[in-house]
């Protein structure tokens, strides 16, 4: 079976209202990822690729990063194809050592920074990682899952980077940036702390400083470049496998869609190690040879200067960041009157915050939807012509259907079914999961189609509407949090007999995650929800951890004894807790 796209179907009903503007398809480079660095870093050699808190990384300097972490890695052993995790949050060091993976001829691996060392393990055993490059305040995670793992498994080596290796060396009165680009206090302790290394563990800027060049490049468009993991309704997360040409598609796409070019500035504050963050502040930026301003993590107040001090034009980012930032008691002070392009997804905007940033910024939210799988969007709202709270149309080079889940028929507009999509970013299938790969794809009027797991419905018009999930998944402020995975980590806690996770609604996540529990016999009166939450926080990222704790006699199950958490989940919906 190919799982390469087929040309497109004729005519679609997103064809009559498509963007005069915008090509229905792309003509996507035949080239790799690092030759987009190497084109702009030769255009725009002294121009900022990156600024964190003031302090700028050049095109020409990250591509001589790059270079010196490609022949590092090179140099302990890291052949063509192997995998080598990038486990830290957003800084400019992220965007270095991603591309010196690719130049090393390497497939980069992405984990989400929140993750505990329970959770990390598989992600040195399932991908085989050779090599992680993570920074001070994880590499004890590192070590403690290093450990834990079969020793002919274990990493062959460890770099690693210190925030301070990007930042500026002092703020304020003759400081080397202004005082307006600091970092708060507490952001600003977390990104200098500097925890001792485990033993045989590299810096950084050691690794940088012995300027290895790296061998001939030989990737070509169509080897894996990216390993991204993806949980699903069963079992341990699952690596999606997309190469250089799947992941250059929107990369092209996505500063064509929204008025991007060289002289664009965009916040990058959506995490990179998910695929919206990376492919928005890590490909396509380069691809653009735009200039990113790149916040660790969230925080509305150092958003709003940022924004306003760089005259941010492009921001793709969760509602859950605008709903904050509307919060802030110092918005009025904001000026946004720079951004020309605002686009996200992951939740749905609520329609009163999207008629505010209309009324006050004369800014339409274009929500977007995509997947993993699909290296992001699929589906967008062209900014001319954006419906609220809805995932858009098929972007360019996409087909996506509303089927009928069983029967596997197209459905009519305004019928509810699942979506399945084929186009250029779609993904070549599960890392060592060849039956999950099979069950992904289906064959539709000749062409093969990924089938997404989401329900939702296509107007006359074509735009699509989520609807709810075939696929049982959380979704906290664009967090994917899969049961399943969580429940795996709660039977490891000494006091638990059986889990069963729900979602919640949530005011401000809008979903939050709850854990219906069964006590072992010898814990019932002892342990509480608290003693759950505060384990939970120690062995698994923090927005998995259960927001809410409900004890229980027992799990409802079926005939067969498979927990009904259906069930549970309509009582929670209904304010019927179970009993």
């Amino acid at each position: 079976m190919t799982l390469n796209a087929a040309p497109l179907a004729a005519e679609r009903p997103h064809h009559k209202i498509w963007p005069k503007r915008l090509p229905r398809e792309l003509s996507v480079p035949n080239t790799t990822l690092w030759f987009n660095l190497e084109v702009s870093a030769t255009r725009f050699p002294d121009k900022p690729a990156y600024l964190f808190f003031g302090r700028p990384l050049s095109y020409a300097d990250l591509k001589a990063q790059a270079e010196a972490i490609a022949g590092w890695l090179q140099s302990v052993g890291v052949r063509a194809g192997e995998r080598v995790a990038i486990f830290m949050q957003n800084c400019p060091q992220y965007a270095a050592a991603y591309y010196g993976i690719l130049r090393a001829n390497a497939v980069v691996v992405p984990v989400n920074p929140m993750n505990r060392a329970e959770e990390f393990k598989h992600f040195i055993t399932d991908p085989q990682t050779r090599v992680v490059v993570c920074t001070a305040d994880l590499a004890a995670i590192v070590a403690k899952a290093n450990a834990d793992v079969p020793e002919a498994q274990r990493l062959a080596q460890v770099l690693v980077t210190r925030f301070t290796d990007a930042m500026p060396d002092s703020f304020g009165s003759g400081g080397e940036v202004d005082p307006g680009d600091a970092p708060p206090p507490a952001m600003d302790a977390w990104l200098r702390s500097d925890p001792e290394l485990p033993a045989g563990y590299l810096r950084w800027n050691d690794a940088l400083a012995l300027k290895l060049a790296p061998g001939p490049l030989t990737s070509k468009p169509d080897d894996l470049a990216l390993l991204p993991y993806t949980s699903g309704t069963t079992g341990l997360p699952k690596g999606c496998m997309h190469t250089h040409r799947t992941l250059m598609s929107n990369s092209v796409g996505g500063g064509i869609w929204g008025h991007a070019s060289p002289e664009t500035v965009s916040l990058a504050v959506v995490p990179m190690f998910h695929i919206t963050g990376m492919v928005y502040g890590l490909l396509g930026n380069v691809y653009t040879g735009a200039t990113s301003v790149l916040l660790p993590r969230w925080d509305r107040e150092l958003a709003g200067r940022m924004i306003s001090k760089y005259k941010v034009t492009h921001w793709t980012c969760i509602p859950t960041m605008i709903i904050d930032l509307f919060g802030s008691p110092n918005y009025k002070s904001f000026d946004l009157t720079s951004l020309i392009y605002l686009s996200g997804g992951g939740a749905a905007m609520p329609q009163a915050v999207a008629q505010r940033l209309l009324d006050e910024f004369n800014l339409t939210f274009a929500e977007g939807y995509g997947l993993t799988e699909t290296a992001a969007p699929t589906h967008a709202n062209p900014a001319e012509r954006a419906k609220l709270q809805c995932l858009g149309i098929p972007i360019f080079g996409v087909d996506s259907r509303v089927i009928d889940p069983l029967t596997l028929q197209e459905l009519p507009p305004g019928e509810v079914g699942e979506i399945i999509s084929r186009g250029p970013m779609v993904f070549k299938g599960y890392w060592g999961h060849p039956e999950a790969t099979k069950d992904a794809f289906i064959e539709v009027d000749g062409h093969t189609f990924f089938r997404t797991g989401d329900l939702g419905r296509m107007d006359d018009e074509g735009y699509f509407f989520m609807t709810d999930r075939l696929k049982r998944m959380i979704n906290a402020s664009g967090y994917k949090i899969w049961p399943a995975e969580v429940e795996m980590l709660l039977y490891k806690h000494p006091a638990v007999q059986e889990a069963c996770i729900i979602s919640a609604r949530d005011a401000y996540r809008g979903e939050t995650v709850k854990a219906v529990v069964v006590l072992r016999a010898e814990a019932k009166g002892q342990t509480t929800a608290d003693d759950i939450t505060n384990w939970s926080r120690e062995n698994m990222a923090a927005y998995k951890v259960p927001k809410l704790v409900q004890f229980v006699d027992a799990l409802p199950k079926s005939g067969s004894g498979k927990v009904m958490w259906r069930l549970l989940q309509d009582e929670e919906a209904q304010g019927r807790p179970a009993a």
